[in-house]
This record gives C-alpha cells, sequence and structure tokens, in this order.
C-alpha cells in the first residue's frame, strides 16, 4: 500500500525487533498497573461486613480454672479475582472467668485496631510470644513451655496467621528429618540395651531367697529396689505429631519443648535435631 507524503521528511528511524518487544512490554505493565490500582487492601476504612468467617481456639491454661476461648474473624478482599485474600480482621476472648477482664477487653482492642490498619500484622506474634510473666511461665500440653499467658495467646495468633497464608511455616529439610530420625532411633536403641541389662538384675533379685522379716534388721536395703510396678516419673511425655520423649528429658532452649537428652556424652534434643556438641 503506497502512502503519499505531504511534508518534508526530517527524519526517520528503523522499527527494530527489540523496539516492539520493549513496546509490548511496557502495555503489559501498563495494563497490569490498571488491575492493580483496583485491588482492594486491608485498610482501617474498610467497613465490616454483615458476615465474617471465624475461627474459635480453646485455651486451657493451670493459670485459670476455667478455659479461655480466643475467636478471630477475618475478611476476604477482592473476593472471587485473582487477587483474593484473607485477612484477619478483628479478635475476641471469652471465659467465665472475669478476673482479667479489663486488660483482655484492651488487649483485643487494641490487636483489633492493628488487624483493621492493615499493612504486616505479623509482627504482634513476635511481640506477644517475648512478654515473660515475672512469677514464671507454665508448660501447655506436649511439653512446650510458655513464658506467659500473652504469649500463649500469641502461639495461637501464630497459628492462625499461618492456616489463611500469612505466615509461612519453614519446613525442616531431608537432611534434617533424617538426622532427627537417626538420633531419635539412636536414643531408643540406647534405651532397649539398658532395659535387657537391667531385667536380668531384676529377675535375680525377684527370686532371690530372703530371710524372714524379722531378720532384716541388719540390712541396709531389706527390700528389693527394681518394681515392675510403673511409676509417675515413669510416664512418657508425648510432643506434637505423636512422638514420646522420656520423662527425663529437659527443655531445650531452641524449640522450647522438653526433648534434650544425653547421647554419647552431648545434650541433643530429639525434637528439633539441636546438639550442644554441634
Amino acid at each position: 500500500m503506497a502512502i503519499k507524503i505531504d511534508q518534508k521528511i526530517k527524519g526517520y528511524s528503523v522499527v527494530s525487533a527489540e523496539d516492539r518487544v520493549r513496546e509490548t512490554a511496557a502495555q503489559d505493565a501498563a495494563q497490569a498497573a490498571d488491575r492493580d490500582s483496583n485491588v482492594v487492601q486491608m485498610h482501617e476504612k474498610i467497613e465490616r461486613p454483615e458476615t465474617l468467617i471465624g475461627t474459635t481456639y480453646k485455651l486451657k491454661t493451670p493459670l485459670f480454672e476455667h478455659a479461655l476461648y480466643v475467636t478471630i474473624n477475618d475478611i476476604i478482599l477482592n473476593a472471587g479475582s485473582e487477587h483474593e485474600h484473607r485477612r484477619p480482621f478483628e479478635i475476641f476472648i471469652n471465659s467465665k472467668n472475669m478476673d482479667h477482664f479489663q486488660w483482655i477487653v484492651a488487649l483485643t482492642r487494641i490487636m483489633s485496631a492493628v488487624f483493621r490498619k492493615g499493612g504486616d500484622v505479623t509482627f504482634l506474634v513476635e511481640e506477644m510470644k517475648a512478654v515473660f510473666d515475672p512469677r514464671g511461665g507454665y508448660f501447655k500440653a506436649g511439653g512446650v513451655y510458655m513464658p506467659s499467658l500473652v504469649a500463649e495467646l500469641g502461639s495461637i495468633v501464630e497459628e492462625h496467621l499461618k492456616s489463611i497464608g500469612m505466615i509461612q511455616d519453614p519446613e525442616m529439610s531431608a537432611s534434617q528429618r533424617e538426622l532427627i530420625a537417626e538420633k531419635r532411633a539412636a536414643y531408643a536403641a540406647m534405651e532397649a540395651k539398658k532395659k535387657t541389662e537391667v531385667t536380668p538384675l531384676a529377675e535375680k533379685v525377684a527370686t532371690a531367697e530372703l530371710p524372714p522379716r524379722d531378720e532384716l534388721s541388719g540390712h541396709l536395703f531389706p527390700e528389693p529396689r527394681v518394681s515392675d510396678t510403673p511409676r509417675s516419673e515413669d510416664v512418657e511425655v508425648t510432643g506434637d505429631g505423636g512422638v514420646a520423649f522420656p520423662p527425663s528429658a529437659a527443655m531445650c532452649h531452641k524449640c522450647s519443648t522438653k526433648a534434650i537428652v544425653i547421647m554419647d556424652g552431648c545434650a541433643t534434643c530429639l525434637n528439633c535435631g539441636y546438639s550442644k556438641c554441634g
């Protein structure tokens, strides 16, 4: 097709393939920016919908006779689009125990205000888990140490943020899992060896002919010290995932679980694989 030029040509340039690619990329970026401008982000001006999706967590601690019920309600932003995501909107804590009603209401209102503010609200988890009770903490189910009630509330918020995808839980590598499994197997073998060595001695003591009761006055230990009846300290402590840790295990400062045992003269954690010897 011929085009007639009526004006004087002052300059010209040839459009290359790279120029076409850059022009196409610029157009795509402009379209993406236009789409992103319509994405609704979490901020304090968003009005509360009539219905919210909520999750309630039961919190039973040795500090209170009655349990605490923590409810976190979420709002769905950009529903039905590729930018749909779920964000926490408000939090409530309810209990029959009214001793701490004032500070619990104050805490939940401040947390709800932070949720509605938007942005990165995951910092609340670290701030709450760093609160220590001057009277001392307690152990929750599984042998995990909680330094305070506020810290356990922080762990519940962390669990909820993980469930909605705001916090990504770092998974252990295959080598770490293999190391932990190897440590657990080695400790189980060591305990089994100890039991096989103690059993013959227990049988000898049980079958030994002892003198009558009135003749035991001169004996330092008149009765056998090995008993077949399980004692309270023999009950195993069960950790997360159904893994049982020995009752004599110590607290691991890395994972806050009572899973530290002595293996080959070195303190080793059977839950996270931490070893004092490196």
